[in-house]
């Protein structure tokens, strides 16, 4: 089993930035790739992006261009930069550690408010 625990959300204004963390910690040599997903009020939780083992990455496309996630495997900590936000990324953004056929574990989340 993997925990997780997310920080750095916040409140921020239009067109700013923040940076999400992900520390992990436990069963973390079992993680095949770390994965950012958000939740809007009222709306079904959705990815945001992806890194792999090997430190590929891939984005939805509402991120490219504006979201970065990255790592440091010294700190077993993910990161997610968020440049140029909009009101419409206002949601909880979650944390989710996969490890193959040992399963998956998620966040506790953190809130972010992007106001207009």
């Amino acid at each position: 089993q993997v925990q997780l625990v997310e920080s750095g959300g916040g409140l921020v204004q239009a067109g700013g930035s923040l940076r999400l963390s992900c520390a992990a910690s436990g069963s973390i040599f079992n993680i095949n790739d770390m994965n950012w997903y958000r939740q809007a009020p009222g709306k079904l939780r959705e990815w945001v992006a992806q890194i792999s083992r090997g430190g590929s990455t891939t984005y939805a496309d509402f991120a490219k261009g504006r979201f970065t996630i990255s790592r440091d495997q010294a700190k077993n900590t993910v990161y997610l930069q968020m440049d140029s936000l909009k009101p419409d990324d206002t949601a909880v953004y979650y944390c989710k550690a996969d490890s193959g056929r040992f399963g998956f574990d998620w966040g506790q989340g953190t809130q972010v408010t992007v106001s207009s």
